[in-house]
Order: structure tokens, then sequence, then C-alpha cells
């Protein structure tokens, strides 16, 4: 069997291939000389030159490309790159000023992120069981060293050393699912096995499968009840570490868990969406009521983190087989898309704002704790102001891009019928919107005499102020004209294999009759 590949096939993948360069470049020029201005400016151009080939290719129009048999890049995938590739390039922003104080080397912090963005970047055009496992520890090795980095912080190294016992143990239950299931049904594409995978639930071997799957992808997204992971590493990771798990890791799985979803029917299955909607109302349950409790600003967002991604799993499972065919993105590629990136850009600039606070060596700690921010406003108006749009937005209040996203996860729920999980969201909208706002009146409160931590007094001419200000503008324009994203939204679905497009009709036919 002749297993040539010419350099033309892999073409489409030439974003991800920037990216791998870049993090070559990095590592040559680490070698020779360390000069951390230089590998930081290497790495943000890197990125920036994979995202601006990425969106001219959705400018101009993308045709689903296979690749191996293993990838297809497509609009769907595309949209997702960019998100990755932007969250990336907030992340490196706000390691340059976070990590420049840092006594020990600090150019590997960039290599390891770059090759973690190029695993990130291919998982969301995974079509295939290897490439999902092969591409997903691409993402995650390098996560464990980011999150250890700062070693000399103990919370830091105790992070990295949990994340990577437990990301194990949910990458080996994947393993097992993918095992299972291929014993029966014999392939590792997602798209061959709908018909035998949806009449299969009688299969042992089918249901222990897909249930350890779905627990492996549950820990990645950090959903309940398979949460316990987050606020731990949240709060020991390195900030902008922090929030480069909360933004590329989570927006990678959710890509992937979303092809392969609705690639194999499985979302269109109602034992399957029973457990899903658990998981979801388990999340947003959960995340809410115990973000309360916190008096951590690192922990609040980790909470934050698992109700958002619960709303995430109501959107997918929002889908009938009525509109499965007719209505491409109907509750998944539109709504899931717009929430994704809203929930992107709110991520990074409440996080960013942390990060502006902190520093591996400002007292040795960083700003998490809510008594940190006491009276920020009064020394920092601009700084505060970005946080409380930020903490809006989460919280879902109109005029900013979180009252999008939830308004129209409701709006599809609703529509769809599924009355019981659209309350559910309103619920934990309504718990959230507590601790949102007890975060916004720490910041306007009456500042102590010698505040423990602060920001740099000139914190916005930096690269990194500014693209928190920028992401900060980014959420209030959403908020108020979010027609542009609701239409790349729109754009970015792919194409339903034949053999399943003639189940679902089959399905509809038996239910008709």
């Amino acid at each position: 069997m002749n297993f040539t590949i010419s350099f033309s096939e892999l073409m489409p993948l030439a974003p991800v291939m920037i990216v791998a360069l870049t993090a070559v470049v990095v590592m040559i020029l680490t070698s020779i000389k360390r000069n951390h201005n230089l590998i930081a400016t290497t790495s943000v151009v890197g990125l920036n030159a994979a995202a601006i080939l990425l969106i001219y290719t959705m400018y101009v129009g993308i045709a689903p490309n296979n690749v191996m048999g293993l990838f297809i890049v497509d609009p769907f995938a595309a949209l997702y790159q960019v998100v990755i590739l932007i969250a990336a390039l907030a992340c490196c922003t706000l390691s340059h000023a976070y990590i420049e104080t840092y006594k020990d080397n600090r150019e590997e912090l960039y290599i390891l992120m770059l090759a973690s963005v190029a695993g990130a970047m291919l998982m969301v055009a995974s079509t295939h069981y290897a490439s999902f496992f092969i591409s997903l520890e691409l993402m995650s090795i390098p996560v464990y060293g980011l999150l250890a980095y700062t070693y000399q912080r103990e919370k830091s190294l105790e992070s990295g050393i949990k994340y990577l016992v437990l990301s194990a143990t949910a990458s080996a239950m994947m393993l097992m699912g993918m095992a299972y299931i291929y014993a029966y049904t014999g392939s590792l594409s997602f798209a061959l096995e709908p018909t035998k995978l949806l009449f299969a639930f009688s299969q042992p071997a089918v249901v222990i499968g897909l249930g350890l799957i779905i627990f492996a992808v549950g820990f990645k997204l950090s959903l309940a009840p398979f949460h316990k992971w987050t606020p731990d590493v949240y709060a020991g990771a390195p900030a902008p570490i922090a929030t480069f798990l909360a933004t590329v890791a989570k927006v990678a799985m959710i890509g992937l868990f979303i092809r392969y979803a609705l690639s194999s029917g499985m979302v269109i299955a109602g034992s399957l969406q029973m457990i899903l909607a658990i998981i979801a109302v388990l999340s947003i349950l959960v995340g809410n009521m115990l973000a309360v409790r916190q008096v951590n600003l690192k922990r609040i967002l980790a909470y934050s983190s698992i109700a958002h991604f619960g709303y995430v799993i109501v959107a997918l499972i929002s889908t009938s087989p009525e509109n499965f065919l007719t209505i491409p993105g109907f509750a998944t590629y539109d709504t899931i898309g717009v929430y994704v990136i809203t929930y992107t850009l709110t991520t990074i600039g409440a996080f960013g704002v942390v990060t502006l606070m902190s520093s591996p060596y400002n007292n040795n700690d960083e700003a998490e704790s809510l008594a940190d921010y006491r009276g920020l406003f009064w020394r920092r108006p601009i700084l505060s102001a970005t946080l409380t749009v930020m903490m809006l937005s989460l919280a879902g209040i109109p005029l900013t891009a979180g009252f999008i996203g939830k308004f129209l996860v409701i709006k599809n729920t609703v529509l769809t019928g599924h009355w019981f999980l659209a309350a559910m969201v309103i619920v934990g909208s309504g718990i959230g919107l507590y601790y949102y706002l007890r975060v916004m009146v720490v910041l306007y409160m009456t500042p102590p005499d010698t505040p423990r931590i602060d920001a740099e007094k000139h914190w916005g001419q930096k690269v990194g102020g500014i693209m928190v200000l920028g992401a900060a503008a980014l959420v209030l324009l959403i908020g108020v004209y979010p027609d542009p994203v609701i239409q790349v939204a729109r754009m970015a679905g792919f194409v339903i294999s034949p053999e399943l497009q003639q189940f679902v009709i089959g399905m509809l036919q038996q239910s008709m009759n």
C-alpha cells in the first residue's frame, strides 16, 4: 500500500504548519541566544501569520478538504481555529509582562504554548479517533509544563501535578472507550459509524465505550461531576496559563466534541441526550452554587466556567431529527459558535485583569483574593471598568456579548421544546448574578490605606493592557451589534455524511408512520 502524501494534500493544514514551524524557530533561537523580547515577538508574529491566513481563507470561502482521512478543513474548523489563535495571542501578550521579572528561563514557556496551540488547532479538524487522541495529547501534554512553569510557587507545581495525574486518567478512559467502540463498529472514523452506533445500545461494548468517552470529555471541559480539579488547578496556575486553559484548551475540546457528536449522529439519540442533559444540569447548578461561596477570584472564574460549558451542552442537545437536516446550525453551529466567541473574549478580559495585577514575584503571590481588588476603582478606574464589563458579560446582562450568547441558548432551547433545560439556564444565570455582582461591589468599596498588591501605573500602555482593553471593547460591541458574529457563526458549518442523512430521514419516516 502506498502511503505517499504530497505537499499539496497538506496545504489545507497550512495555518497549523505555520504554528508548528514557529515553535521550531523559537526553539532554535532559544538555543542560539536567550532573548525574551525576541522569542515573544517571534511567537506573536507566527500566531498572527496563521490567523491572517485563516481569516483570508474564510473570506474567500473554504471548500471542505479531507486530509489523509484524519482531518477535514472546513468553515467550522476554520472558525474555531481562529478563536484558538486569538486566545493564544492574548495569552502570549499577557505572559510577556507577567513573566518579565521571572528569575529563571522564560523562553521555554512560548515553545510549550505554541506546541499546545498546534494540537488544539488539529483537534477541531479531527474526524478520526486516531487524530482525536493524538491531537488531544499534543494539546494537553505541554499544558502540564505550562501550569507548573513558575515552580518556585508551591501552588503552581501542585497545579501541574494535579492536572497531570487527572488528565492522564481521563485520556486513558477516552482511549479505552475508543477501543470498545472500534471492537464493535470496526471503524475509527466518526462519520462511518452512525447506523451501527445508534442501534447498538444493547451492546455492552458500545455503551461502555461511549460512556468512557463522554466522561473523558466531561473532565476536559470540567463538567460536573468531573469538575473537582478545576478550581485547584486554576487557582494554582500562573494567571496567563489559567487563561490559556480556560480558553484555548476548552475551545478546542468543545469544537472536537461538537464535530464528534454531530458527525456520528450521537446527539440525536434519546438516551445519550438524557445523559448529556443530566451532565449539563449538574454543571449549571454545581458551578454556580459553589462559586457563591468563593472569595478567590480565580476560583470564582473556575466555577463560572463549569456553569458556562453546561450552557454550551444545553445548546448542543437542543437538536432534534427534524431540524438536524433542514437547518444546519439551528442550535449547534450558530448558538454554540456565538457562545464560544463571547465566552472566550470575556474570559480573556477577566483573567487579563488578574494577570495585570499579578506577577510570580510580586509579593510572591498573585492578585487572586477579592480583598486584593477592594477599592480598585479609586486607584485604577479604567482597569476596574474593564473587569466590571467582563463580570456583566459573564452574568449575561444586556448590552454585553454574554447576553447575546445566553439569549440564543435560551431561544433555541425553547424552540426545540426543551423547557426544563431553558429553565435551568435561567435559574443558573440568576444564581450567577449574585457572585458576579459581589465582585463588582468590591471594586467600588472604600480602598485600604496600603493595598497589598496593585497593577503597574502605566498598565494600559503595554501590549497586555491594550489587549485587555480591546477584549472589553469587543464585548461591548458584540453586545450592541451582534449581527456580524452571528453571521460568521452561521457560515461555520460542516457537511453531514450521506449515510447519516439517510439514517435520519429513515427515523423521520418511521416516526410519521
